[in-house]
């Protein structure tokens, strides 16, 4: 199997340290509901069927590749699938992820078993294949969720306002809520491993509730697991990037895990954190409304955050979060030719 290289790709050059002759772009969301060819497949599939059908998951991921000058590709999956195997089926019917039962007791999360991703998801493999042999010369990100979100996700059993009970496990058993990172993360950890297997030139892992702990908890709790996942990686010689929403408080801590590469929110500011890591390529970080707005302002912001990036030991343009349902396909494209036609300041 030929994979892009630094040589072929503007992405993977930037994640390898170097400076190509155009700013690369992707953006979070990218094969979703923005789309009219994504809804026109929905209406005939629900959004399980569409994550574990791989010739619809294929479909879904080269849909904004065919439409769209973009550098790379994000397998189109959900960082819950993993967690169905184990023994967390989420609803996604009734709009966000739901847990039936919240997992809450230490019996519950001894419960959840450790799975061979190419025995129980092997319908990502095989959707990263389909993606691939159609569209090699393009990247194909991997991607996964952090220990802390998905353990958010599990005991809270959906999303949450405020995260109590997450954080209460960890304030009143601190012991148990580590072996449950420490099982997330050897899951999540397989199963990038079997995406980069079957052909992904980069991962990401997704941090989504970084923001809900005190740094020092953070610190604590988060960053051990995401480090072992980035460990586990490392022989397979793809980039691994980390992208931490509402944490850049936790920038040190983050530098610490092993990630090649961070992935900031759009309330960071790309130039403080570029001079904080100089060494360290980042992404990022236009805020995902900015697409609703005109013209002009989605060119002038966009600039922004390209001269911000100009700072940085490498700069992969992206949105701060996941691009927008109503966002229209033409402020998209309007961003991306803004992007590649940036030429760093001498």
């Amino acid at each position: 199997m030929t994979r892009p290289t630094p040589e072929s790709s503007p992405f993977l050059a930037v994640l390898a340290g170097r400076r190509p002759s155009r700013r690369p772009i992707w953006v979070m969301r990218q094969a979703g509901r923005y789309l009219p060819e994504y809804r026109k497949v929905r209406e005939t599939a629900s959004f399980h069927t569409m994550c574990t059908t791989p010739e619809l998951a294929a479909e879904v991921t080269l849909q904004p590749l065919r439409r769209f000058d973009l550098d790379a590709g994000i397998i189109f999956s959900d960082i819950l699938t993993p967690l169905g195997p184990m023994g967390a089926e989420f609803d996604f019917s009734q709009g966000g992820p739901k847990l039936t039962a919240p997992l809450r007791e230490e019996r519950a999360f001894e419960a959840l078993e450790l799975v061979e991703p190419r025995e129980e998801l092997g319908f990502v493999a095989e959707a990263i294949g389909l993606v691939t042999s159609e569209r090699p010369e393009i990247p194909l990100i991997g991607f996964g969720g952090a220990p802390l979100t998905l353990a958010s996700y599990l005991v809270e059993g959906g999303g949450s306002k405020d995260f109590r009970h997450i954080k209460a496990l960890i304030y009143s058993r601190p012991e148990v809520a580590v072996a449950l990172l420490d099982k997330l993360a050897e899951q999540v950890a397989r199963h990038l491993e079997m995406q980069v297997e079957a052909g992904c030139s980069a991962v990401q892992v997704f941090d989504s509730w970084a923001g809900i702990l005190h740094t020092d908890d953070y610190r604590r709790f988060a960053v051990p697991g995401i480090a072992k996942i980035m460990a586990r990686l490392a022989p397979l010689g793809v980039p691994r990037i980390l992208f931490s929403k509402g944490g850049l408080t936790n920038l040190p801590w983050l530098l610490e895990t092993g990630a090649d590469a961070l992935s900031l929110d759009w309330t960071c500011d790309l130039a403080d954190a570029a001079e904080r890591a100089p060494r360290t390529p980042l992404q990022g970080n236009l805020d995902p409304v900015v697409l609703h707005g005109s013209e002009t302002e989605i060119v002038r912001r966009a600039e922004a955050v390209c001269r911000s990036g100009d700072r940085a030991a490498g700069h992969v343009f992206n949105l701060g979060h996941g691009i927008l349902t109503e966002t229209p396909p033409e402020a998209l494209a309007l961003l991306i030719d803004t992007v590649h036609r940036h030429q760093p300041e001498d």
